[in-house]
């Protein structure tokens, strides 16, 4: 007598589709010593009903005017737990992965980003990876895991657009570095690396609109700058350029 699923969540409530025979007029169905709610019979082979709260593992009883069947077990899952996401933010159009950790993964069957599904790849009870689907909207959302013991909230994720870089103040500075640049654009406030020809810059946030920066040691002449964020990057070709001093 096979039932389908044969897990459910400790607070009850799945539907479960029992399948035999002679199941006729059943009565009750019980998982453990509890019956189940909602017994429907659908047939002579199959029964439906909605399981109980529990815990660990209970046999599953079918009684009908014949008598009580013999027990199939039934798991009871307990709901996930998670404990952090490999990256907290990313581009508005998705399709990125991520790592979600945590307890009680192994039976998850989606991942909602601010109620966008994604169905997930299972690596182990401890962790999962999902492509993540795109955004409605730049900004926060909230990041729920779905599996055979229940849906748990709990994480946030951020969408975010690639950072555009409009204009560079001063221009122009030593080649020893050293220089306070400041960066105005759109999409600033995720930045998580300044370059200036290549070479990575200590910076600030200001505001979503602007950036400070100091620039690093460089080589005399033109160079780009390139504003990276978990979106993209924006590179301003030629925007600054190094400056040899005077020699006597």
């Amino acid at each position: 007598m096979p039932i389908s699923p044969n897990q459910g969540s400790t607070g009850g409530g799945t539907l479960v589709t029992i399948t035999g025979t002679n199941l006729s007029n059943t009565s009750q169905v019980r998982f453990g010593n509890k019956p189940a709610t909602a017994v429907t019979n659908v047939s002579p082979t199959q029964v439906t009903a909605v399981s109980p709260s529990g815990t660990g593992t209970v046999g599953v009883t079918v009684t009908t005017p014949g008598g009580t069947s013999n027990p199939v077990p039934f798991f009871y899952v307990g709901a996930p737990f998670k404990s952090s996401l490999s990256a907290g933010s990313g581009p508005l159009a998705g399709g990125n992965t991520v790592t979600i950790t945590g307890t009680g993964l192994s039976t998850a069957t989606s991942v909602s980003f601010g109620g966008v599904t994604a169905t997930p790849t299972v690596n182990s009870d401890s962790s999962l990876s999902v492509a993540v689907p795109p955004g409605a909207a730049v900004g926060p959302v909230s990041v729920s895991v779905t599996t055979a013991g229940g849906t748990n909230n709990g994480l946030s994720y951020t969408y975010v657009d690639a950072p555009t870089i409009g204009t560079i103040n001063p221009t122009s500075g030593p080649t020893s570095g050293g220089t306070a640049v400041t960066i105005t654009g759109t999409n600033l406030d995720t930045t998580d690396s300044v370059t200036f020809n290549g070479t990575p810059a200590p910076f600030a946030v200001v505001s979503a609109g602007t950036l400070s920066a100091v620039t690093p040691p460089g080589t005399a002449g033109p160079v780009d700058v390139v504003v990276t964020n978990p979106a993209g990057s924006d590179v301003a070709a030629g925007a600054f350029t190094y400056v040899t001093g005077p020699g006597i």
